[in-house]
């Protein structure tokens, strides 16, 4: 019964119908199974439980042979033709439509004897044949052919990795309106009423939401959450709205709401609707209220260091009347309590045994978007499922960290009777060398250790965009990344290896030397400056051209593509070894160094020959002529 956690009664009138051999074949245990999951409360209509699963229909050996044939038969041109590459699950999945109720196992194996009587056995069927007519043979030809067909595939599989397209796990979601199917989602007699209600108000549309605390700037772990919930819902035909949890006024900053707007758009991604919590603190205090009158909150005098640790002390104030707990409650609103002498505590315990978690606290700050109104916050525990459910959220999705939360999610719905939404969770982004927590960063900038949010050595997205990333690299790495519900900690060399795949494509080229040397061409003094064309993309012709000046006698290569005496293994220019020029068309070689007062290289002094006229070089530099002067910021890890 591992496959069903319904109630105990559904298990058990599951369990006579297979003891009883009313139900006897996988696929009538399949459909039984979906019916009790789709009923998941009330009574069971067993003559419609036995309709639907199939229960009394026996199917014969005689049937399946007969269907069989008839199949067969009517694929008969194309099975001769191709024989056993033929797709078997073609002929299974019109099988299941002729006859729903047979036995898989049974059906298979007589498709397998009848093919075999039809079309010769298997053995027959040489493989090798196939790959020496395409003029490969014996077995070097054979793996050729493998390897061609494996690197194809993968490169079709690339190609299909997007943003909005690579959900791993959460091919598995539930579809709107059926949340019941969710394993671990907890079913009141209420359910199916505000479930019906919920279809009607969304069109049975997926509904998603991006909800960042907006007290920092957004980092590349936010890129994978935002792709994934806005990726998600537009593959769905559904809309995603963007929401700040902004709960905490004492951490938020206009700037940051600002940022967060901006690096959504820069990402490519419009949401449906841009909403605040705070839009619903009216709403929000009505609920606390009504949790109270229903017995499931309270004020609590304890303090921060009381309820710190593992095993806080319970709460003396817990059982207290509820209409103490009310008039206290609007006392707190009303600024009658200092911070931290009472808050409002739900009477719940977590996954991770934290018990009664706070709902609201007193704080005397104002609020960036709702301003001096209100000085009772409500907590995060007791916002987000609320705003969710306000919202019509189908698919609450978060990372692995809130799991020990979802029980306080699903609890506080169903404890004020609202819709419940979905939670799902998957697994962190999380990059080595680098640091994303929004207070570690903000640690280092306040030590003075980076500059800003936009640094380009962090891994927010403000410092990648300004370190020149474009957003279609960090839409294949979340894409390579992939949804998992296991945690992982990634190499930046991926990133950085999207970037390059990205930019290869994209980036229109450029010569540059960071630390330049000049090159005195001695047999070319007299020769007037050419235009030359460079290639935009050079495998990419069509992505245009551009002009670049060559002058013999303002030449300047980079100091690193030169040595006085070369070691093993170096290629570029030194003596008694030439080098090319990229695009110029010539091969230089090396006559003399001239040398300043203190020994350094002042110029190199090189006659230079046409590429066509001389031996192909070991490689070819860059270089620049009329250089125009520019400010390079070199960058590394932390």
């Amino acid at each position: 019964m591992s496959r069903f956690k319904g109630s105990q009664e559904r298990s058990g009138l599951l369990v006579v119908y297979v003891c009883d051999e009313r139900i006897r074949t996988e696929q009538q245990l399949t459909a039984a199974l979906e019916y009790l999951k789709s009923h998941p409360v009330g009574e069971v209509d067993e003559e419609e439980f036995s309709r639907y699963s199939g229960v009394g229909v026996l199917v014969t050996p005689q049937q399946i042979h007969d269907q069989v044939s008839d199949l067969l038969e009517h694929h008969k041109s194309e099975l001769m033709k191709l024989k056993y590459k033929f797709p078997v699950g073609k002929l299974m999945g019109e099988m299941r439509q002729r006859l729903r109720w047979a036995d898989g196992k049974l059906v298979k194996e007589v498709i397998d004897q009848q093919l075999e009587a039809l079309i010769g056995p298997r053995s027959q069927q040489s493989p090798q044949s196939n790959i020496q007519k395409s003029g490969c043979g014996g077995k070097s030809g054979a793996k050729a052919v493998v390897k061609e067909k494996k690197a194809g595939e993968e490169e079709e599989s690339r190609s299909e990795k997007t943003a909005g397209e690579l959900f791993g796990e959460a091919a598995n979601f539930h579809k709107p309106g059926e949340n019941y199917k969710t394993e671990g989602y907890v079913v009141t007699p209420h359910t199916m009423r505000l479930l019906k209600k919920h279809l009607e108000e969304t069109g049975g549309k997926v509904v998603t939401r991006f909800p960042p605390e907006p007290n920092g700037i957004l980092h590349i772990g936010h890129a994978k959450a935002i792709n994934f919930n806005f990726g998600y819902a537009k593959a769905h035909g559904g809309i995603t709205y963007l929401r700040y949890d902004d709960t905490n006024p004492e951490k938020e900053e206009e700037r940051f709401i600002r940022g967060i707007q901006e690096m959504v758009k820069w990402l490519g991604h419009k949401p449906y609707k841009i909403n605040f919590s705070s839009d619903y603190f009216g709403q929000l205090y009505e609920w606390a209220v009504e949790l109270i009158k229903r017995g499931h909150a309270y004020v609590c005098h304890q303090t921060q260091d009381e309820l710190k640790g593992h095993n806080p002390p319970p709460s003396p104030w817990r059982e207290r009347p509820v209409e103490e707990s009310l008039l206290l409650f609007e006392d707190m609103k009303r600024g009658k309590f200092e911070e931290g002498e009472a808050t409002l505590r739900m009477k719940h315990v977590m996954e991770d045994s934290k018990q009664d978690p706070v709902a609201y606290r007193i704080k005397y700050t104002p609020h960036p978007h709702a301003g001096d109104a209100w000085c009772v916050y409500p907590t995060y525990d007791f916002t987000h499922c609320l705003c969710d459910s306000i919202e019509n959220i189908s698919h609450s999705l978060c990372t692995k960290e809130f799991q020990a939360r979802r029980s306080s999610y699903y609890w506080l719905c169903n404890a004020l009777d609202l819709y419940c939404p979905v939670q799902w969770e998957y697994g962190r982004l999380n990059l080595q060398y680098t640091v994303v927590s929004k207070r570690k960063i903000q640690k280092l900038i306040g030590g003075g250790i980076v500059a800003d949010w936009d640094d380009p050595r962090l891994y927010t997205l403000t410092a990648l965009r300004r370190r020149g990333i474009p957003p279609e690299a960090i839409h294949k790495f979340t894409a390579k990344v992939g949804v998992t519900m296991s945690q992982a900690i990634l190499h930046p060399n991926l990133l950085d290896s999207c970037v390059r795949d990205e930019l290869n494509n994209t980036a229109t080229r450029v010569m540059a030397v960071l630390d330049p040397v000049k090159v005195v061409v001695e047999n070319l003094a007299d020769v007037q400056a050419l235009e030359v064309e460079v290639l935009n993309i050079p495998h990419l012709p069509g992505k245009g051209a551009h002009k670049v000046f060559f002058d013999p006698s303002n030449l300047y290569i980079d100091a690193s593509d030169f040595k006085e005496v070369a070691e093993s293994g170096y290629r570029r220019l030194a003596p008694g070894q030439p080098v090319g020029l990229k695009h110029a068309g010539y091969v230089i070689s090396h006559l003399r160094t001239e040398k300043d007062s203190s020994g350094s290289v002042a110029a190199v002094v090189v006659e230079a020959h046409r590429t066509e006229e001389v031996d192909k070089p070991k490689a070819f530099i860059q270089w620049v002529s009329r250089p125009v002067p520019s400010a390079v910021r070199l960058y590394y890890s932390l």
